[in-house]
């Protein structure tokens, strides 16, 4: 547990924070990634003088605030106890229970507990766009809560420019919250905490407020809090998806026999594993090789659950005409290359539904950028040896996940998991940081964190302040490698940012709910109510009467997505698509349907959409932020004061080049334009929302 020692005239009143890391523990984390022996091992000795020190300040702390944080009548007044630990033990448990289930996301859990004692209700964040923890726990609380503690292992914050999360907890008379850690996102990182003061409720952040419990408890529950997000962390602090190289070694170190075959070096407990892990992340990278030798599936091995994008990087496109790889009814697939490489075989990829990303000039680099912004938490490298050296060298790969199977290979030419690091003394060597045994099978598992991470803590100590060097990425040459480190990059997306500093003053872009302007995202959590019949004009609700079948979307997205199979001779052939639309638990899943189903079925969508879906996505639009007010109130925060412009909105899908700007900026954006059209109306109609029928308002907007 990081503790700030306290001042000596104050011991018991000062503020104990896990933000502030001691200067010799940020000096020992740069030292050992300037990989100096003599610096590293001094600074390890330091680590332990400093971990022992916490602990006596801790007792001190015990002890002290013990008498001074109760009332008169012995109850504590403020501070985190042993039956607090518990319950954010329970909500960090809770919020990793939709991993592999829905996409990657952050994830958060809530245990609402009456004054009492007794635990009111228990629940998690299912996918991004669905209903927060905090809503879920108190509705099913219901008349209870007035008095209670809800328990959230991470600071709220599931959608920018809602606040419906709050509002319920405060409505419903929660008067103390107990958070694990503070939202890593800096736009929600501390805004829902000073919300809930402002409200007079009490917060106790752990590792800040005092705790009466022993130090190895409260670290424990901490970790278990880190761990629940750990690819958000990494996310938010170096601006790249948390790396993850998987690789399965014997016990002499090679992945593959001297000929290339390597089925199977693990056990099936092993593979089992590796399943899982792809279903946590949002891609699985490897490289042409592993293609060529391989032909992989790369999939999860089950039915139902989230299925990560498969991501192939080949520079020459010399890959075969028929892979696995190229059968998307399973799972999408990306390649990514350069520019120009084989224009005919990239055609064929196309025509069956592969997509194809060119660059400029394809590295890890350029990967881990492009993956970033199409909104990656997670990316799952495995690849070989070959991409493996120049993924790590670039920084893009945070952590390892090692499976060492009891077996013996040898040769001379047998591949290794890494190439050349060009590391020609063992003193260079990389040193994982918080290195983990594990029995799998027969197999041992090796995780632990590389130094372009560093570690949880450093994560989370970087996040509220303090200057860590490595987690400011240098830029990538045109080789790949690494300049000096004289020369850092300090912008934030290094080479891959492709929009200056006085673009940014002047556009608001936004994508996943959950990042800066999310409530503006298609894949936000705010419901609409408009016919199931087909709109080909926005205006065409105006006329709408009670013979159309009205009935709430649970998103904007889901709206859309089951328009395209609306009929537009009266009765729908397509009701089971359009229902199973509907019902999707979540926008990601309602979009992934709704695209399936046009690629395998493309004689069910209506014949006029290429025509309608613009007026279909401006009623959408008009219908959300006509309804929900937080939403409305950030539309209207981009709008120009006076006789100044508005900000440009752009999506930011590096995906899109319709809906959004595209990965190069050339893309239409159609959904900003639709966006500032929405936002020119409300400003210039004055719309009164609580005084106009929803049905009667989308139609003369």
């Amino acid at each position: 547990m990081l503790f700030r020692t306290p001042a000596p005239e104050a011991p018991s009143s000062c503020v104990h924070t896990h933000h502030q890391l001691p200067f010799a523990q940020v000096l020992h984390r740069h030292c050992a990634l300037r990989n100096d022996p003599a610096r590293s091992i001094s600074g390890q000795v330091r680590r332990n003088s400093i971990k022992q020190r916490r602990r006596n300040v801790k007792k001190s702390l015990h002890k002290a605030t013990q008498v001074s944080a109760q009332h008169t009548n012995g109850t504590l007044k403020a501070g985190i106890t042993g039956t607090d630990l518990k319950h954010l033990t329970r909500a960090a448990e809770l919020a990793d229970s939709s991993a592999g289930v829905s996409q990657p996301h952050p994830n958060s859990g809530c245990v609402l507990v009456h004054a009492d004692g007794s635990v009111l209700s228990q629940t998690y964040l299912t996918a991004q766009g669905t209903t927060s923890a905090e809503v879920q726990a108190v509705a099913a609380a219901q008349a209870h809560c007035s008095g209670s503690t809800a328990y959230l292992n991470l600071e709220t914050g599931d959608c920018h420019g809602d606040s419906t999360s709050l509002s319920a907890l405060i409505q419903a008379g929660v008067s103390r919250v107990v958070i694990g850690i503070r939202h890593p996102l800096a736009h929600c990182r501390g805004a829902a905490i000073q919300e809930l003061r402002q409200h007079g409720v009490q917060v106790d952040v752990l590792g800040e407020a005092p705790c009466f419990e022993s130090t190895g408890w409260e670290d424990s529950t901490l970790q278990k809090c880190f761990v629940a997000n750990e690819a958000l962390l990494h996310r938010a602090a170096t601006q790249r998806p948390l790396g993850i190289f998987k690789y399965a070694m014997t016990l002499d170190g090679k992945i593959a026999t001297s000929m290339g075959h390597s089925a199977w070096v693990s056990s099936p407990a092993s593979r089992q594993q590796v399943f899982e892990t792809r279903a946590r992340s949002d891609a699985v990278i490897v490289g042409g090789q592993t293609v060529r030798l391989d032909n992989p599936r790369l999939t999860t091995r089950r039915e139902g659950g989230h299925m990560p994008m498969r991501i192939v990087m080949s520079r020459t496109l010399d890959l075969q005409e028929e892979a696995n790889l190229w059968d998307v009814s399973v799972a999408p697939t990306i390649v990514m290359t350069q520019r120009g490489a084989r224009s005919d075989f990239q055609q064929k990829l196309r025509a069956r539904g592969v997509e194809v990303v060119e660059f400029d000039f394809l590295t890890p680099h350029a990967v881990a950028v492009y993956c970033y912004d199409r909104g990656f938490l997670q990316c799952l490298w495995e690849c070989g040896g070959t991409l493996a050296a120049p993924a790590i060298a670039a920084g893009v790969i945070h952590k390892t996940l090692a499976f060492i199977a009891p077996k013996l290979i040898g040769g001379v030419r047998a591949p290794s998991p890494v190439g050349e690091l060009g590391n020609v003394e063992m003193t260079q060597a990389l040193s994982i940081i918080e290195p983990q045994w594990q029995g799998i099978g027969q197999d041992m598992l090796l995780t632990g964190y590389l130094p372009a991470s560093g570690g949880l803590e450093a994560l989370d100590a970087a996040l509220s302040g303090q200057h860590l060097p490595h987690l400011h990425p240098p830029a990538q040459q045109s080789n790949g490698t690494s300049p000096s480190s004289s020369a850092p990059d300090l912008s934030p997306r290094g080479k891959g940012r492709r929009r200056s500093q006085s673009d940014s003053n002047k556009a608001v872009h936004f994508y996943k709910a959950w990042d800066k302007y999310g409530a503006l995202s298609n894949f936000s959590c705010h419901p609409i109510r408009l016919p199931e019949e087909p709109m080909a004009d926005a205006s065409t609700s105006q006329n709408c009467s009670a013979a159309y079948d009205w009935r709430e979307w649970r998103s904007v997205e889901h709206y859309y997505q089951a328009q395209k199979f609306a009929s537009t001779s009266g009765a729908s052939e397509n009701a089971a698509i359009i229902e199973m639309v509907a019902q999707a638990v979540s926008p990601e899943e309602a979009a992934r349907l709704g695209r399936r189903h046009q690629r395998l079925q493309p004689a069910a969508v209506r014949p006029d959409w290429d025509q309608a879906k613009l007026q279909v996505m401006l009623a959408a639009l008009r219908a959300k932020f006509i309804t929900h007010e937080g939403p409305r109130k950030l539309l209207l925060s981009t709008a120009g004061q006076g006789s100044a412009p508005g900000k440009l909105l752009q999506e930011s899908s590096p995906s899109d080049f319709f809906w959004a700007k595209g990965h190069d900026g050339t893309g239409a954006n159609h959904l900003g334009r639709l966006l500032m059209q929405v936002r020119e109306e409300l400003l210039q109609q004055q719309i009164q929302v609580s005084l106009t029928p929803l049905p009667q308002m989308v139609g003369q907007t």
